[in-house]
């Protein structure tokens, strides 16, 4: 979402001592207190759930300068990958002071905290009155929520368990969302974010929200089919330190902030299988690009970028690295071009071509061979199984003040910019510009359990 966020001022509610809130999250960065859901204007009365830099979920009614009451997690939620599902109910009329504030996290409860101040025996906070709301930010203004969300749901008037909004997968022993719990949402409930980006509520109650600020773009990464993407925990060791770019876009889009190089890895590393993904070059004031396949655990290296024995990946000036030398085989790319990648694991093979193959195509086996058709059905791009070893993870690179590029595993954008025109795709796994490869699919769990 980074400073996106959505707006409604509530009116009177069914009930105002007994609300739930539901959502799905995926977390975009881990830095930053980051609100998920909050009434008020950044100012006393304030009602605020957020993720804390800390790791931490934070909950907190704050009124005359005083906390009311507040509840921070024990358990740290670092995952940027993952989807989080968490429900929180609220219930000041019961008589046990523990059971008045309730949280769930993919289906379990919370019943330890490292802080715990329970509310009061029939208070009303801020939230759920007749008062501003907002998902994504605290005020709003700041705190800006930084990853996605999806089925988000408020309930005015009573408070739900975790079990009405998902459940546990017989097979995988994985929390599931429930696509159309059985709920009475009230009059201030709703529901949003279903299946795509309308500020519509779902709910029936016609509780719209409005775009407060910034831009709200549709994902095809969703609870039950998880995309990759760059992992701003996973950033390449250099000699001279670490290096992390700035991302934003639910972390699909990296930009350098200096002339250092910033280098990331997707979030998915495959060990087997046929995989497709495409990458933007969006700002290029100089050659500073690069992207390939990194290969192994381990990414630590003594010089200023990578270039040895467990990276291929092609430089913006044509030059593609593997195998620790080095050749050109592509022309050159810049702004506005874009460049397909498919990594076939299982035998080595690893295709490049540029806008879709129409003015460059290419195929490395160390040998010198380029211009081939991509991804070629006839020919062996071969890396060598004796090269190639451990999991295989998207690689990028970008170097020099402003640079910028964006990735598409699957989600059909480019940033905020969706493909102009979406090429066919046999596993109807993800959105892409170009044609995906018969065979090749996108990086996401349920590519993975093709």
């Amino acid at each position: 979402m980074a400073t996106t966020y959505l707006t409604r001022v509530f009116g009177t509610p069914t009930n105002g001592k007994k609300f739930t809130f539901s959502a799905w999250m995926k977390k975009g960065t881990l830095s930053g207190d980051q609100a998920f859901f909050s009434t008020g204007n950044s100012s006393d009365p304030i009602t605020t759930f957020r993720w804390n830099s800390d790791g931490k979920i934070y909950l907190f009614y704050l009124s005359s300068s005083s906390m009311v009451w507040e509840f921070a997690t024990n358990s740290l939620y670092r995952d940027c990958n993952g989807w989080y599902n968490v429900v929180i109910a609220f219930d000041s009329t019961e008589s046990s002071a523990g059971d008045r504030l309730k949280l769930w996290v993919n289906g379990e409860q919370i019943t330890t905290w490292s802080t715990q101040v329970n509310p009061a025996l029939d208070m009303t906070p801020t939230m759920n009155t007749a008062v501003r709301h907002d998902l994504g930010t605290n005020g709003p203004g700041g705190n800006y929520f930084t990853g996605l969300m999806s089925h988000v749901h408020f309930v005015d008037g009573t408070a739900y368990p975790a079990s009405t909004f998902g459940s546990t997968d017989a097979t995988t022993g994985n929390w599931k969302i429930n696509t159309n719990p059985t709920v009475t949402y009230g009059d201030n409930g709703f529901f949003l974010l279903k299946n795509d980006a309308s500020l519509t509520d779902q709910s029936g109650e016609g509780n719209n929200f409005t775009l407060g600020g910034g831009t709200l773009t549709k994902t095809e990464d969703n609870p039950s089919n998880v995309f990759a993407t760059l992992n701003p925990t996973d950033v390449m060791k250099q000699s001279g330190g670490i290096y992390v770019p700035t991302f934003s876009n639910g972390n699909l889009t990296i930009a350098a902030a200096a002339d250092y190089n910033y280098q990331t890895f997707g979030t998915i590393s495959p060990e087997t299988g046929k995989w497709y993904w495409e990458m933007k070059i969006d700002v290029a004031n100089t050659t500073g690009h690069r992207l390939g396949v990194f290969f192994g655990n381990d990414k630590t290296h003594s010089g200023s970028y990578y270039y040895g024995a467990n990276a291929f990946y092609i430089h913006q000036n044509g030059q593609i690295y593997y195998n620790g030398s080095n050749t050109v085989y592509m022309s050159s790319y810049t702004a506005g071009d874009i460049i397909s990648v498919a990594l076939d694991v299982t035998n080595g093979n690893i295709y490049m071509s540029k806008n879709g193959g129409a003015s460059d195509s290419t195929w490395a086996d160390g040998s010198g061979n380029n211009n081939q058709a991509f991804p070629g059905t006839s020919i062996n791009g071969k890396l060598g199984a004796s090269w190639i070893s451990g999991p295989a993870t998207p690689f990028f690179d970008v170097y020099g003040t402003g640079n910028k590029e964006s990735v598409n595993f699957g989600n059909g954008y480019f940033g905020t910019s969706a493909v102009s025109s979406a090429g066919t795709n046999a596993s109807n796994i993800g959105i892409f510009e170009y044609d995906v490869p018969t065979g090749y699919t996108a990086l996401s769990t349920k590519g993975l359990n093709l």
